[in-house]
């Protein structure tokens, strides 16, 4: 269990991130994995065509990814590098901004394919969102192949964020940080808490991202898909355009000793991308198709290259960069917050130096 308050936020942190890291050694699984600060990116030219994923171009880029991340002289190999049989593996989509910018099944079942490669069996492969609305809404139901299973932490309507059916009373986050009208003196209310999917479900996670702005946070990728995911009562790390907590809130939520156990890999789908409007609706005004993955167990420099990818595009249509720019119509919030990726860094959750970051590039015709 992690208690957090403002003074003592770095420093429980850095103990609880370390006891995970302890944990952990010499296994190959937790944050930051252990390929620290790589980042294996590639790029194929057919993998979106006409606004549709090409499943073979999927294919062939995510195995590319993944043995070269692990070394694996081939991809069954490289799944195995993470998985074995017993595991019960999670897998956590993104349905946020649909239909612009969200997880995409090809990708998807390509994870289930490796998972399967790796002798998990269909059963103990289990699609997750924190909202079962939100997931049905994404029609992530109606792609599933046979067998794999999928859950949520709530189905209940809650301006709080607080319906603990599908969470785990034993393991929360606590921070100095309401919602407006919440009960001061009501310890409830300063937790997040972990859905039971996490904290019990599974063993290991797969962290599905897409890459898309975030107007509170900057950027929605690795560590918010888990932050802002993983975990209810989140509405209080940006409640309005002034009052935004992403900076702290992400690290923070990210560095439970679950979590960064638990998360063992991270796969970006940026083969379609958002760079501005996210990650409401209003994003599909600002996608543009880099025709990429990135694939790393470090999730902070995962984070930082796909900052500085959003960036480039910002600046290539005449906008600021995500930390320069200003609210306006489609991004209400008056300041950003991306530098929860170098937080994290300090936290011992992964690099956020770029200089630092092992970013390995690759072209697929």
């Amino acid at each position: 269990m992690l208690k957090l308050t403002r003074r003592n936020l770095l420093g429980s942190a850095l103990v609880t991130g370390a006891a995970a890291c302890s944990a952990n050694s010499p296994s190959k699984t937790g944050i930051p994995g252990p390929f620290r600060g790589r980042v294996v990116e590639v790029y194929h030219p057919g993998s979106i065509l006409a606004g549709q994923y090409q499943r073979a171009a999927v294919r062939d880029t995510m195995r590319k990814g993944m043995m070269e991340l692990t070394g694996a002289p081939t991809w069954q190999e490289a799944w195995r590098f993470f998985f074995q049989p017993g595991d019960v593996v999670g897998v956590k989509l993104n349905p946020v901004g649909r239909p612009a910018v969200i997880s995409a099944p090809e990708v998807f079942l390509e994870i289930v394919e490796g998972l399967k490669a790796a002798g998990v069996q269909p059963r103990d492969i289990v699609a997750y969102d924190r909202y079962k609305a939100e997931f049905l809404g994404a029609g992530f139901d109606k792609w599933l192949p046979e067998g794999v299973r999928w859950t949520f932490g709530t189905d209940r309507p809650d301006p709080f964020q607080l319906d603990m059916a599908g969470y785990d009373e034993s393991q929360y986050v606590e921070l100095p940080l309401l919602m407006p009208k919440a009960d001061v003196n009501d310890r409830h209310y300063r937790r997040s808490y972990l859905s039971k999917f996490i904290s019990r479900d599974v063993n290991k996670l797969v962290n599905l991202c897409v890459l898309k702005h975030h107007q509170s946070a900057g950027i929605t990728l690795a560590l918010k898909n888990m932050s802002h995911g993983l975990v209810n009562n989140v509405a209080r790390s940006h409640n309005d355009p002034v009052n935004n907590s992403c900076g702290s809130f992400i690290p923070a939520i990210v560095d439970h000793a679950i979590i960064r156990q638990k998360a063992v890999l991270h796969i970006t789908d940026a083969i379609k991308a958002a760079y501005h409007g996210g990650p409401l609706p209003s994003c599909a005004k600002y996608t543009w198709e880099p025709k990429t993955m990135f694939f790393s167990t470090d999730p902070v420099a995962m984070d930082r290259v796909g900052l500085e990818m959003l960036d480039a595009q910002r600046v290539k249509v005449g906008r600021q960069p995500i930390a320069l720019a200003t609210a306006d119509g489609d991004s209400h919030f008056i300041r950003m917050q991306p530098e929860h990726i170098e937080i994290a860094g300090t936290l011992g959750l992964g690099e956020s130096d770029l200089k630092k970051i092992d970013r390995r590039q690759f072209k697929l015709a």
